[in-house]
């Protein structure tokens, strides 16, 4: 694992906020009339309580539910539950009572994987247990569901952490993991699926700037002054502008939308702060490339450095996305420093760090 750095230990009394969040998505096996968005508003705040967050709003399509957190999101489907909160939350922490909400109010019993991620925090000591090391959140996590695996990768300060359930195509792991769903009459084809995350440091400040009560009077002012509207145009807004500063959206496909399937989402977090600046982008809209969401990201909010990283399942329209991208070694005014294509049991993965070129 990564050594944790302390970035200062001085007074300096610098507005900091960490913007690094912690992503844990649960999939839950098909079970007949089961369905997670039978758990309701309250029971839903009652788990955030568990990680130190709010919801502040709430929009949905006919497949999903979106969530707009004091802290980040949370989309929740018939056998997806997805939680993304930033600063010093404990998403871990609310598992447990997630997974007794799937069995109890949903008809949940089984579940079927498990991914948690995250980049690695600006200032790690600052997190509460577990989050303050990888190897108390895996510990935590194998609590939870058992035999996980743990992976690490880039280098040490832009590192990526990864648990999964998935174990490594081709080995002995994949095919028991295999035997076993057919015992458990698990083995019916998955949903296709795919995820782009991009997570993106030391940004322009000009852009940073419209992300605040100074310069915007409202979220949809910011919104459409950053151009975030035209990233994935189409979509069904949800956003907030935090006092004096900061942002965040969820975005849904519209019911009925012929370009943008139901149950796709996109959103963005955004801490503009000049000393630690941080934007994240994720989404899970079906594409066969996302050079031109890429394209539209990077232009948007303009980092100096970034992560990125493709899940995409077989079937998924975007399959071959993970290995389109090990073949750039530059985007754009980005040079590749380090990528890494994995091939799970039912995934690929392919993650990149790219840097601004020396001006």
């Amino acid at each position: 694992m990564a050594e944790t750095e302390i970035i200062s230990t001085s007074e300096n009394n610098d507005q900091f906020f960490e913007g690094v969040e912690k992503l844990i998505e649960i999939w839950f096996t098909p079970a007949k009339n089961a369905d997670l968005r039978r758990i309701t508003r309250q029971q839903w705040e009652n788990v955030l309580k568990i990680v130190r967050c709010e919801i502040i709003s709430f929009t949905q399509s006919e497949q999903v539910d979106a969530y707009v957190l004091s802290e980040s999101s949370m989309f929740v489907s018939r056998r997806r539950f997805i939680l993304k909160t930033c600063g010093t939350t404990t998403p871990l922490r609310c598992v447990r009572r997630v997974l007794a909400l799937a069995r109890d109010v949903a008809g949940h019993e089984r579940v079927h994987n498990v991914f948690y991620s995250r980049r690695e925090f600006a200032r790690p000591s600052a997190q509460l247990q577990p989050h303050d090391n990888f190897d108390s959140e895996v510990e935590l996590l194998d609590s939870y569901f058992g035999d996980g695996r743990a992976y690490i990768m880039g280098p040490e300060k832009d590192c990526w952490y990864l648990y999964t359930l998935l174990p490594l195509e081709g080995t002995v792991d994949a095919l028991e993991k295999e035997q076993r769903e057919v015992v458990n009459g698990c083995c019916e084809s998955p949903e296709p699926d795919q995820t782009i995350e991009i997570l993106m440091s030391d940004l322009d400040p000009a852009v940073m700037d419209i992300f605040s009560r100074a310069s915007s009077a409202t979220a949809a002012e910011a919104t459409k002054a950053s151009g975030i509207d035209k990233i994935i145009p189409g979509m069904v807004i949800d956003d907030f502008l935090f006092d004096p500063c900061g942002y965040s959206m969820n975005g849904v496909a519209k019911d009925g939308d012929k370009d943008i399937p139901s149950g796709c989402y996109m959103t963005i977090h955004i801490t503009p702060e000049r000393s630690c600046s941080y934007v994240s982008f994720e989404s899970n809209v079906p594409v066969s490339s996302y050079d031109e969401v890429i394209k539209r990201v990077l232009e948007a909010f303009r980092p100096a450095k970034f992560v990125l990283t493709v899940f995409a399942s077989p079937d998924s329209p975007g399959a071959d996305t993970p290995r389109q991208l090990k073949k750039f070694s530059s985007l754009g005014a980005f040079e590749q420093k380090d990528a890494q294509f994995v091939r799970f049991a039912g995934y690929a993965l392919h993650y990149a760090l790219y840097c601004k070129f020396p001006s």
